[in-house]
C-alpha cells in the first residue's frame, strides 16, 4: 500500500532543508575567502552589532543551545576573531569580545548580504516574491519555536 503523505515530494521540511543547505552553500564563495564558515559568520553578525556579548545572549540570538555555540567560539578564539573573558559580576559566566581580526572582517564582509540577494533575485525573478518569502519564514520560525510540533 502506498501512502502519499509519505513520499518525498510532499514534504514541506524537505524543501526546507534543500533550501536551507543551499542558501548555506551559496555563502561559501563569499566567505570560504575571509577563512570562515557560515556559523561563524553568523556569530560575527550578532557580535558587530553588539560586542561584548555573554554566551548565552550569542545563543539566544542564533536559537542555538549555548552547547552548540561554545565549541564554534573556543575555535574562533584559537583563529584570533574573538577573545572570550570572566564575567565581572558573574565569574561563570563568559563574556565575547571581537579582537582587532574580527572587528577588520566586517569591513572585508560588508558587500555579502548583497551579492547573496543578487543571485537569489536572479533566480527567483522578482523582489515581490523574495518580499513575501521573508515573512513567512519568519512567521514558520516564531510558530515553530514558540509550540511542540505534535500530532
Amino acid at each position: 500500500m502506498e501512502y502519499e503523505q509519505l513520499k518525498l515530494k510532499n514534504q514541506l521540511c524537505f524543501r526546507l532543508y534543500t533550501a536551507a543547505r543551499l542558501t548555506v552553500g551559496a555563502y561559501h564563495p563569499y566567505l570560504d575567502p575571509l577563512g570562515i564558515t557560515y556559523p561563524q559568520y553568523l556569530v560575527l553578525l550578532v557580535l558587530w552589532e553588539q560586542d561584548r556579548q555573554p554566551v548565552c545572549d550569542i545563543a539566544k540570538r542564533l536559537m542555538l543551545d549555548t552547547n552548540t555555540v561554545t565549541p564554534l567560539l573556543q575555535r574562533m578564539e584559537k583563529s584570533g576573531l574573538l577573545q572570550r573573558t570572566k564575567g565581572k559580576t558573574d565569574t561563570r559566566q563568559r563574556i565575547v569580545s571581537l579582537t582587532e581580526k574580527g572587528i577588520a572582517l566586517r569591513e572585508q564582509a560588508k558587500h555579502i548580504p548583497e551579492c547573496l540577494s543578487t543571485n537569489i533575485l536572479e533566480k527567483m525573478g522578482s523582489v515581490e516574491e523574495l518580499a513575501t518569502l521573508v515573512p513567512a519564514l519568519d512567521k514558520l520560525i516564531e510558530g515553530l519555536k514558540e509550540e511542540k510540533i505534535g500530532c
